[in-house]
This record gives C-alpha cells, sequence and structure tokens, in this order.
C-alpha cells in the first residue's frame, strides 16, 4: 500500500474514532505518532480532500508541533479557512504567536480569515497589530479588524475603536459600532461599567442607523448600574449607591421625553429590563404628557413589567382617557399585572357605553386571576339584567369556577328562556358525575327544545367524565318510565351517547313504546351507536320495520357501522351482504358502496360489480372500485390479487364519465396486467 493511502486510511479511522467520541463512546485518544502521521499529510502533496480532513482531526487532537505546519496552509485560498478550523482550538500560545505572523504576511480572504480567529481566540497582544490595520484601504479587512477588536473586547481595543470611529467611512460604520459594543458588553461582565458608559455614550450620540443609536441607549441605561438587583458596593456610601441606583432612570426619563421616537422606544423597551420601583414611576410619571402612541407603548410595558404600583395610572387611564386605543390598551395591560383590586375597576367597565371597552373589560376580566374577579362575576350572575347573567355564564365557563355548580343549578331554573340552557351547558363543562342527580331533575322540568337539548349536552358531558359508566346508565334507565316522551326522548340520546350493554337494551326496549316521538328517538338513538352490538339490532329492525324512515334510519346507522375502520375486514364484508338485499333507494346504495369502498379485500369488489351498471350509482361504485384497488396494488400478494383487479377496473374505464376517475382507472388497469402477467 502507497504512503498516501496509508495516511488517508488513518484520517478514515480517527475522523470515524471521533464520530463515535462524539456520541458519547469512550475513544483512546491519538497518539504522538498518528499526530506526527497527520502533520506529515499537510506537508505531503497529498490531495486537497485528505489535507482538509487531516485539519479537522487537528483541530481535535494537535498539538504545539501542529501549529507551524497548519500555519503554513494560511495563505493557502483553498486551505486556509481548514488551517485556521484546526488552529484555533489548539491550546497552546505559539498558536496566537503564528496568526499574529500571518497578519504581515497574507492578503484578501486570506487575511480577513485569520483576523477573525484572531478575535476568536481573543489575542490581547494582538490589539496593537490590529490597531494599525483599521485604516485598510479594504473594507473587509477594516470590518475583521473591527469586529476581531470587539471580541477581544478588552479596555485598549475599546480606546483604539472608540478613537476611529469618528472617522470611519459609512460602509464600515456599522461594523465598527459592533466591535464597541462587544467591547463594551465585555467590560460590563468585567466589572467595568464605567468604561462600558464611555463607550454607549459615543454610540448613542453618533449619527448612525436607528439600531446603533437604540441600542446604545439600551446598553448605556443598563450600564449605569440600574439592572437586576443593584447591590451597594465595598466602600460606597448610602447616597452614592441611591444616585448610582437612579441614575439609569434619569437618563430613560431623559428619553421619555424625547420627540425621536426611536430613542424613545428603545427607552421603554429597555424598562422592560429594569425591576425595580423607581423605573415604574418614571413611566407612569411621564405617562399623562405622551401622546397617545407613545402612551399605548409604555402601557403595554407596563403590563409586562406587572408592578402594582402602576394600576393607578392605569385605571385613570382606562376609566377616563379621551382616546380609546388608550382605554383599551390600559384594560389589556390588568390581566399581565394580575392585582385583584383590578376587579372593581373591569366590573365599572363592563357597563361602559361604548360596546368595544366593555367587550375588552370583559376579556380582561376572564383572564384576571383571583378569588375577587370571581365575586364579580358572582354579582354579575345575580344581576335582574338577563345579559348580565349571560355574560357571567360565559365568563364562568373561561374563568373554569368549578366552584359555582350550585349557583349554576340554581341559573338553570332561570325564567329567562337564554340564561337556562346556557347554565345547563356550564354545568356539562365544569360538573362531573356527582351533579348527575340534580341535572335529571333538571331535565324532569325541562320544556323547550332549546333546554331539552341543553340538559342533553349536560348530561352526556357528566356521564363522559365518570369511572363508572353503568352506574350513569343506571340512573338514566330508571328514570325512563317516570319520564314524559320529550324527556324520554332526550334520556335514549344520552344513553347512545354513553353505549353499553346496558344502555342498548333500554334503547332497543323503547323501539315497541307506543309513543310516536319516543319510537322514533329510540330508532334514531341506535342509529348513532357508536359500537357494532347494535348492528344486529338494526338488521332486525330494517327487515321488519313498515315505516319507510325507521327502515332508512336503521340502514344508515348499520351502514355507518359496516363502514367502520376498527372492524375485522370479514366482519365488515359480512354485514355488508347480509344489508345487501335491503337496500332499494339510491341514497342507501351509495353508502353501502361508501362502505364498500373502505374495505380492502376484492371479495368488496364483487359486491360493488352489480352497481357498476346502474346509471344511479356507477360513479359511486367506480370511486369505490379504484379506492380498494389502489389499496391492494400497494399491499402483498399483488400478483395473486391483480387478476382479481382486472375486470372491475376495465368496467370503470367504461363507464365512468369523470375523467381523473377513468385515468387512475387506466393507470391501476396496467399495473394490474402488468403484475398479473408475472404469475
Amino acid at each position: 500500500m502507497s504512503k498516501s493511502k496509508t495516511n488517508y486510511t488513518l484520517i478514515i479511522i480517527l475522523l470515524l474514532a471521533f464520530a463515535m467520541q462524539s456520541f458519547g463512546q469512550t475513544v483512546v485518544p491519538a497518539t504522538k505518532q498518528q499526530v506526527d502521521k497527520l502533520i506529515a499529510v499537510l506537508k505531503s502533496d497529498a490531495p486537497h480532500k485528505e489535507k482538509a480532513d487531516a485539519c479537522r482531526l487537528l483541530a481535535i487532537v494537535g498539538t504545539k508541533d501542529a501549529v507551524a505546519p497548519l500555519a503554513a496552509l494560511l495563505g493557502d485560498e483553498k486551505l486556509s479557512h481548514m488551517a485556521r478550523y484546526g488552529l484555533e482550538p489548539i491550546p497552546d500560545p505559539a498558536v496566537d504567536d503564528a496568526l499574529r505572523d500571518a497578519l504581515g504576511k497574507l492578503k484578501g480572504r486570506p487575511l480577513v480569515g485569520v483576523i477573525g480567529s484572531i478575535g476568536v481566540r481573543r489575542d490581547i497582544k494582538a490589539v496593537e497589530p490590529l490597531a494599525k490595520m483599521l485604516q485598510d484601504t479594504d473594507d473587509q479587512v477594516a470590518q475583521a479588524v473591527a469586529r476581531a477588536l470587539g471580541k477581544i473586547g478588552n479596555r485598549p481595543a475599546a480606546r483604539v475603536l472608540q478613537r476611529a470611529l469618528p472617522n470611519v467611512s459609512a460602509a464600515n460604520q456599522l461594523a465598527f459600532c459592533e466591535g464597541l459594543f462587544r467591547c463594551a458588553e465585555a467590560l460590563v461582565a468585567q466589572g467595568r461599567p464605567d468604561q462600558a458608559i464611555e463607550i454607549y455614550d459615543q454610540l448613542r450620540k453618533l449619527d448612525a442607523p436607528h439600531q446603533v443609536r437604540g441600542g446604545a441607549l439600551r446598553g448605556a441605561i443598563l450600564a449605569r448600574g440600574s439592572v437586576g438587583k443593584i447591590r451597594r458596593r465595598a466602600g460606597e456610601t448610602i447616597r452614592q449607591y441611591i444616585l448610582r441606583r437612579n441614575d439609569g432612570v434619569s437618563l430613560l426619563m431623559e428619553h421619555l421625553r424625547s420627540d425621536d421616537y426611536i430613542m424613545f422606544s428603545a427607552a421603554v423597551q429597555t424598562a422592560q429590563e429594569l425591576p425595580i420601583a423607581e423605573v415604574t414611576q418614571a413611566l407612569t410619571s411621564e405617562l399623562n404628557r405622551l401622546p397617545p402612541d407613545n402612551q399605548i407603548l409604555v402601557i403595554q410595558t407596563l403590563g409586562k413589567r406587572a408592578d402594582p404600583q402602576a394600576l393607578g395610572s392605569l385605571f385613570a387611564l382606562a376609566m377616563n382617557s379621551k382616546t380609546k386605543s388608550v382605554r383599551i390598551a390600559s384594560i389589556r395591560a390588568l390581566p399581565d399585572i394580575g392585582d385583584p383590586s383590578s376587579a372593581g375597576v373591569l366590573e365599572r367597565l363592563l357597563a361602559d357605553a361604548d360596546s368595544e371597552i366593555s367587550k375588552e373589560a370583559q376579556e380582561a376580566l376572564a383572564a384576571l386571576p383571583g378569588q375577587k374577579a370571581d365575586e364579580v362575576v358572582m354579582r354579575m350572575l345575580n344581576s335582574n339584567q338577563a345579559d348580565e347573567r349571560l355574560t357571567a355564564l360565559e365568563l364562568i365557563g373561561r374563568r373554569r369556577m368549578t366552584e359555582s355548580i350550585f349557583a349554576l343549578l340554581k341559573a338553570a331554573g332561570d325564567a329567562d328562556p337564554r340564561v337556562r340552557p346556557a347554565a345547563l351547558r356550564k354545568i356539562g363543562e365544569l360538573g362531573g358525575p356527582n351533579e348527575l342527580p340534580a341535572l335529571l331533575n333538571l331535565l324532569m322540568r325541562c320544556k323547550s327544545t332549546q333546554d331539552l337539548d341543553a340538559a342533553r349536552q349536560a348530561l352526556s358531558a357528566v356521564c363522559a367524565k365518570a369511572d363508572d359508566m353503568e352506574s350513569c346508565v343506571e340512573k338514566l334507565t330508571s328514570l325512563l318510565s317516570k319520564a314524559g316522551p320529550a324527556q324520554k326522548s332526550t334520556l335514549l340520546r344520552v344513553l347512545s351517547t354513553i353505549g353499553g350493554t346496558n344502555a342498548l337494551r333500554a334503547v332497543r326496549a323503547a323501539v315497541n313504546d307506543p309513543d310516536t316521538q319516543v319510537h322514533t328517538a329510540a330508532i334514531r338513538a341506535l342509529g348513532a351507536w357508536k359500537t357494532a352490538d347494535a348492528a344486529p339490532d338494526l338488521l332486525a329492525l330494517a327487515k321488519t320495520a313498515s315505516n319507510p324512515n325507521d327502515k332508512t334510519l336503521c340502514l344508515r346507522g348499520y351502514l355507518g357501522l359496516a363502514a367502520r375502520p376498527d372492524l375485522p375486514v370479514n366482519q365488515r364484508l359480512s354485514m355488508c351482504r347480509q344489508v345487501a338485499g335491503l337496500i332499494q333507494r339510491n341514497a342507501e346504495k351509495k353508502l353501502l358502496l361508501s362502505a364498500l369502498g373502505s374495505i380492502s379485500s376484492p371479495d368488496a369488489l364483487a359486491l360493488i360489480m352489480p352497481y357498476l351498471d346502474d346509471p344511479a350509482t356507477r360513479e359511486e361504485a367506480s370511486m369505490a372500485t379504484v379506492a380498494i384497488a389502489e389499496k391492494l396494488l400497494r399491499g402483498r400478494n399483488v400478483s395473486k390479487l391483480a387478476p382479481k383487479l382486472i375486470e372491475p377496473l376495465e368496467k370503470v374505464v367504461q363507464v365512468t364519465t369523470n375523467a381523473d376517475l377513468a385515468r387512475r382507472a387506466k393507470a391501476l388497469l396496467r399495473r394490474a396486467q402488468g403484475r398479473g402477467s408475472r404469475r
């Protein structure tokens, strides 16, 4: 094996080994001999990929010995990037020496890359040589130097950039500002906020894009010591501490009064990062002096700060501002603060003459936490105004006021025909099985269709939450003999929702009720049954029903069960065969075809075929045939099944008038013919 191939094999092995290491597996580190071989690859005439892979590995295992060979590639246009990739992680000062040495030897993209690597390594010794390059005629070089100095981020690097900033070209200004921002952030982190403030103040006074001025103002405010929990410094007097604490607030207030919306906005947004009471005081003290758009931004910030000190100002604006948008913003901020004292103000605003304000107050009350807000809602529920009671019911649901069940049961007997069903539905939403007896008592008193339907929804909802469904069924069925026709019909619908053997028995018995309303309700309940245990009853009734409507309801329910994909294929096919002879109306034929079309079996096609000759059903039969064929040709045993698909698909191609369906059938036919011929 050649030396080149041997080296490349080593590279592959090491790459795989370190890839395994990245997944948490323990790998033996590379030996000095292996590292030397990687270095040898760099010095050889190996292909570009081998050298690039060697650089990648040296980034992981490289030592001081690898620095010079990697540095030798810094001027190579193709390998400069990978050489720097290999150098940057090596923890040896020789890397910094090599990178600084390259500054005077390179140009263009390799030079820009080396400058970037110096910034990554934060080489403080590079500040002086980099400073000499800030005025380079190549803008990319000058910009890279500015960013690298920013990453180094010490005081000398900042000084260099500060001195150069006034004379920088427009093309390079943003890069120089970025470098200074990085320096300022680093100085704050190093505990030198005064030096950072000097930088931020220089930037915010600069004739620069708004993001520079706004960002500088933010930094200037925060660096003045007002971010986070302000701690007293060692040796600092209380007066000095208070002045420092308020210095950032003073700058904030100065820009709250600014006509420059960019700076105003930056100040307000910075306030979100200052969790001290003085900031809330500053914001609220300026509120009434601001134009509406500015007021709204401050109000939104007060909401996000969630400081209850702002409530007085927000209450006043919500109640009395002449600008609707300001009132709305104030109302929306109240739930964000979440103080219970807001409930009383929102209660008054609910009665505001402006419907939009009233609606916003309702939304805010729904979101406001606490018992006081619940008390407001309960007072509304006891109002003599039906509209207020309806609003209260909506809020009870949105606030999930489960403790209001007793009041809801009382409201279910309200004189207003709108309130009663609304209260019943809320009982269903918030109540549980314990409310079942009370709901049954209410049902027995229901008269209107709306009340009966709401009671049905509530009963179904609370029963669905029960661990013991049969207990609910027992309570429901025990009332059947005592209930009137309307109530009995409602109970039957609830039983169909619950399901189960005992519920089915009760519904089946009700089919023989002499009352027409109850009889029809029982048929409908069976037709809506969710499980296949109702299928025999539906089929038997379809065979014996003298009433065409009853027969239709039973057939539809039965076919709906036959179409259920969770039932075994053979059971569904059997159901379709048993019912096929009873079907006469076109609508029922189409339901049968829909059920058959969902059964992935060639036996289903035999039942479909006669309907392809019927003009009233041929399109539905065609769709069912194509649906089955598509599934079967994607499944197993295609060679065995394909011949059984040919005749039905040929028939579809002949009879369908649907161009898209014909195209699909032809494509399937070709596939079936091709697969069938391979047998």
